[in-house]
């Protein structure tokens, strides 16, 4: 008898303390989502005051009292996610629940009327993501598949995180069990995948939008600098342990140093720098972030971006050249390549990214604000400027010029990376203003979009971005 209770003692104490964290945020545990549906629920709002979640009186005959609302449908659908009776909950309702609830402690001290009154206080979740920007990023994808995200550089703030096809999180919030699984159903079976948040759970080859981050540590390993070496001049570039080539996008012949290799987005002698920097050039992607994860706040979170692995250059040295491009062995999220433009546009600094802005009470007063902090530092400020001024190059005279802005001078990067089973994904990465960066982007047309096999970067990317970023800018 002594053992069993002592067992019994021990299990209880490994549910209420060790699996405690785990089993309450288990996607299979509905007792989360069950105690918080019939209570009041705050809004959810953007940074210019647009409605994107709200709870009203149930108009049913169930025993819910309130049901969720999404005003704005499917335009910011993987941001703010969904509450769900019978799947819990996504995104930013996950997230910022108890915020939202008013569990939260800054929130409960500041509601100490609505205890006294017997009421329910709650929390009002203000987002830095801005309506105008992520309108104009729907609008310039239309229906290309792809995604398109903007950050406050400086403050690590997302303004726009948009990807198409998206869904219309309503039905998942319905009270009616057999409408919301069979809602559930279509989206995961649909083959195109529109509930997957691809700007931050989606792995890409970037191409040449990759340049950059071998630039930079091509730079900070004493590999090269913008001026030195003078690259030669080639169609493609023999690599070793292989009768294989690596060659330039559409078979020209490219060369000269740094800067220009970067301006012109030439294959040889990224892929040479590759093969120079061996497994150094590991170390330096991670540096911008390239084996982490990305500290995200929207449940469940971003995923790793990868590179090759530790230790293998020996053993697979063409990789490394391919590496030195964006493909072979690297993939990125969209958010990973906004966060590395940013980190140039930065200084070298990454901050963390998020999406939340600040907490209010039910008076509209903020009672929280959700804290810039530094995440990375990707890379030196000198190597940062010599970036700067090599990504205007790009968009001033090279494979960018359709991103220019009248009256802002853009930094960018465009890529054209080859993908398995059909044309190339289209990219561009950059930031504006390039002599004060505000705001880094990242967008990816997958598949080339409209334009397919004749797609570039510089054609269908760059032109979205400075869509994009004029509205950012307010210009």
């Amino acid at each position: 008898m002594i053992v069993l209770i002592l067992l019994c003692v021990a299990q209880l104490t490994y549910l209420q303390l060790i699996a405690n964290n785990r089993l309450a945020n288990d996607p299979r545990n509905t007792r989360a989502a069950l105690r918080d549906i019939n209570r009041p629920r705050g809004p959810i709002i953007t940074a210019d005051g647009v409605v994107l979640a709200r709870s009203v009186p149930s108009a049913d005959s169930t025993e819910f009292r309130y049901q969720r609302e999404y005003p704005e449908g499917g335009l910011f659908a993987e941001v703010v996610g969904y509450q769900s009776f019978v799947f819990g909950n996504t995104g930013v309702e996950k997230t910022y629940n108890n915020a939202l609830v008013g569990r939260e402690a800054d929130l409960q001290l500041d509601n100490l009327g609505d205890l006294t009154s017997g009421s329910d206080g709650t929390g009002a979740v203000v987002l830095s993501l801005r309506a105008d920007v992520q309108r104009e990023a729907a609008a310039a994808l239309g229906l290309q598949r792809g995604s398109i995200v903007v950050v406050d550089l400086t403050t690590g703030a997302i303004v726009a995180l948009y990807s198409t096809p998206t869904y219309d999180p309503n039905p998942l919030a319905g009270h009616n069990s057999l409408e919301v699984q069979q809602a559930f159903k279509s989206l995961t079976d649909d083959p195109n995948k529109p509930n997957l948040p691809r700007a931050f759970r989606e792995l890409y080859a970037p191409g040449s939008a990759f340049k950059p981050v071998t630039a930079s540590v091509a730079i900070d390993d004493a590999i090269a600098t913008p001026t030195e070496p003078v690259y030669p001049v080639l169609r493609q570039l023999d690599l070793p342990q292989t009768d294989a080539v690596l060659g330039n996008f559409g078979g020209q012949a490219c060369g000269g140093d740094l800067a220009e290799s970067l301006r012109a987005s030439c294959n040889t002698t990224f892929g040479q720098i590759g093969l120079d920097l061996g497994d150094k050039f590991i170390s330096g992607m991670r540096k911008f972030g390239i084996g982490t994860i990305p500290p995200l706040d929207i449940y469940p979170g971003a995923i790793a971006s990868i590179g090759p692995a530790p230790g293998s250059f020996q053993l697979n040295q063409p990789l490394f050249a391919f590496a030195g491009i964006g493909q072979g062995d690297v993939a990125t999220t969209p958010l990973q390549m906004a966060l590395v433009a940013a980190a140039i546009g930065n200084g070298g600094v990454i901050m963390q990214p998020h999406v939340g802005a600040e907490i209010r009470n039910s008076n509209n007063k903020v009672v929280r604000k959700i804290a810039n902090t530094p995440w990375r530092t990707a890379t030196s400020a000198t190597t940062a400027q010599a970036l700067n001024t090599m990504m205007l190059a790009v968009v001033e005279s090279g494979t960018g010029t359709a991103a220019k802005i009248e009256g802002v001078r853009v930094a960018g990067k465009t890529g054209t990376a080859q993908a398995d089973g059909g044309s190339s994904h289209a990219w561009f990465i950059g930031f504006a203003p390039a002599d004060a960066p505000r705001y880094a982007i990242s967008v990816i047309v997958e598949r080339g979009g409209s334009l397919g096999s004749e797609a570039t970067g510089g054609r269908v990317a760059a032109p979205i971005a400075a869509r994009v970023l004029k509205v950012a800018l307010g210009k």
